[in-house]
């Protein structure tokens, strides 16, 4: 599978952070930020979903005409590209596939006729949220304490996130059980 992604913005806000870790000063926002957006990262990771809603591309292998998109929750698909072994890419036009979004938020994509094609380019729209304020405080909380987290232990400190943090991101914590389709 190759994904290309183009970053999703952080449902919190750096005033938001720096208001949390009592600083008074701009100096270290550059630092902050950096680390609200691997907070970010951590917790889409987490949950198994994108937050705020974004466009992304991956290429899967067509396996019987049928893929499963990785990223959720699906809304779109925008693009559908087959591509075949020897490299030949045809655009498929919206007749040629179906989209079915589960109310999970799992997107499969079904190939008509898929040719000689081997793998399938899909670009789409996933996420919880149309913005930041869509996503749930509790998220969010944890968010913001994951940036506590990391800008305590930046000097090396090896101390394992807090249990909070888990407890207010697993309500939203999707899990798979293999690469069921």
């Amino acid at each position: 599978m190759t994904m290309s992604l183009v970053p999703g913005e952080s449902p919190v806000s750096l005033t938001e952070a720096r208001g949390w870790l009592r600083m008074g000063t701009a100096v270290d926002d550059a630092v902050v930020a950096q680390l609200l957006r691997a907070a970010t990262s951590i917790c889409e990771a987490f949950v198994g979903q994108w937050l705020v809603r974004r466009s992304g591309s991956e290429t899967l292998p067509l396996d019987g005409g049928t893929v499963r998109l990785t990223v959720r929750p699906v809304v779109a698909v925008a693009d559908v590209t087959l591509l075949a072994v020897d490299g030949g890419a045809t655009v498929a036009d919206s007749n040629g596939y179906r989209v079915a979004i589960a109310s999970d938020g799992i997107g499969r994509l079904t190939i008509n006729a898929p040719g000689d094609a081997d793998r399938v380019r899909v670009t789409y729209r996933a996420g919880l949220a149309e913005d930041g304020a869509g996503v749930p405080e509790a998220i969010r909380q944890g968010i913001v304490r994951m940036t506590q987290h990391l800008y305590d232990a930046r000097d090396g400190a090896d101390a394992a996130p807090p249990a909070v943090i888990a407890a207010l991101w697993q309500p939203w914590r999707t899990l798979s059980l293999g690469g069921g389709r």
